[in-house]
């Protein structure tokens, strides 16, 4: 399992880097041992691009890294709160260093998984997910957290096609979350899932 899931012994040293999310040019506090964590990688970089920030109502940034889709969120659009949930204690903390940094520490709240309340439901869903943990621990991972989608709600993922992304839209479906794609750019697959139809 890759080491962004643990977090780092050695002492907290930081760095920054710039990135420009809706529009907005910002600063981010990073260090090592975090995805993500020298650079906007990638596939966040093209979700970002290809997708709009929600209006309104409460979103879930599954995996945050240092706070980059939660911090963008919540800066581009003031009437959004955000749960930013990570397994990795170093990233909690710089999310929510940066969220700080940013001015909208009062909308976004930085924690581990088990911190969430599971009566929580969101809106949306945004999430670049940890297709390197393996497939079963991915799927258990989506599991735990696509149910929580109101009614009406829907997640964007974006996934490698090289790390399955046409094989994960397939397996989504079948378990009875309808999901299409809406976007492809630099090698990813831009997904959008809804909540699971009831049978």
């Amino acid at each position: 399992m890759s080491h962004y899931f643990h977090t780092p012994d050695e002492p907290l040293v930081t760095h920054e880097f710039k990135a420009t999310v809706f529009g907005n040019d910002l600063t981010f506090t990073a260090s090592r041992g975090v995805f993500s964590g020298h650079k906007l990688d990638l596939g966040t970089s093209v979700l970002l691009r290809e997708v709009d920030p929600p209006e309104t109502g409460h979103v879930l940034d599954l995996g945050c890294g240092v706070g980059t889709i939660a911090v963008g969120l919540a800066v581009a659009t003031p009437g959004i709160t955000v749960d930013a949930v990570d397994v990795n204690a170093r990233a909690v903390e710089l999310t929510r260093m940066n969220a700080e940094r940013h001015g909208v520490a009062d909308r976004i709240r930085a924690m581990a998984p088990d911190e969430v309340d599971e009566a929580t439901r969101y809106d949306e869903i945004w999430s670049n997910p940890p297709i390197r943990i393996g497939k079963d621990a991915l799927h258990e991972l989506l599991l735990t957290w696509l149910p929580r989608l109101r009614d009406e709600g829907v997640a964007w993922l974006v996934v490698g096609k090289n790390l399955g992304g046409d094989s994960l839209q397939r397996w989504l479906n079948d378990q009875g979350f309808p999901t299409q794609r809406v976007a492809s750019a630099k090698g990813f697959r831009v997904l959008k899932t809804g909540s699971r139809v009831r049978s």
